[in-house]
């Protein structure tokens, strides 16, 4: 599709700002995740830096819970734009499962993190305040939903990853309106 593209096939100015904002959470939160892992867990580093990645992590996370929340609502308020007519309807099921499953896992891993933070519990932010807990410490339990949480993270950034291949496709492969339907400067 060539040319301006229908209003009704953009996304709202502000479903693109939520989608840009959780785009930057999200590309903080992995390398913060796995940095504040490797110092603590594999080199056994728990220094001013190793506590600033988890509190930064933390806080990044919790925010980022609500900020789904509220991406969630909107979207459930406001409807989004038709499909892009150019789809075959293969990519537009595809398109549906990956956005419903990026939705959900950021809603799950973050609240998975807030729980296990506060089984183990490590609800500090900075050493300025603390999360609410969510649930009484069990070491043992926080082990297990963390591990969960890591891995649910990682499944997060590789279908992320997924998605940003499938638009930089249709941008500078298919050269159809998929990508510019979500981008910042778009009609």
């Amino acid at each position: 599709m060539q040319g301006e593209m229908p209003a009704t096939h953009v996304y709202s100015p502000t479903a693109r700002a939520l989608h840009w904002v959780t785009v930057a959470a999200v590309l903080v939160m992995i390398p913060v995740g796995l940095a504040m892992s490797y110092r603590g867990n594999v080199l056994n580093i728990w220094d001013e830096l190793t506590n600033g990645l988890y509190s930064a992590h933390r806080l990044t996370g919790f925010l980022l819970l609500w900020l789904m929340a509220g991406r969630l609502a909107y979207r459930l308020l406001h409807g989004v734009p038709q499909d892009e007519p150019t789809l075959a309807w293969w990519q537009k099921a595809a398109s549906h499962l990956v956005h419903w499953l990026l939705y959900g896992l950021l809603i799950v891993v973050p609240l998975l993190g807030w729980i296990g933070v506060s089984l183990f519990p490590a609800l500090t932010i900075f050493d300025l305040f603390d999360l609410p807990a969510l649930t009484k410490p069990d070491e043992e339990m926080a082990k297990r939903v963390l591990g969960i949480h890591g891995k649910l993270a990682l499944a997060t950034g590789a279908l992320a990853l997924m998605h940003i291949g499938a638009a930089l496709h249709h941008r500078l492969i298919l050269r159809d309106g998929v990508m510019r339907r979500m981008l910042p400067w778009a009609k």
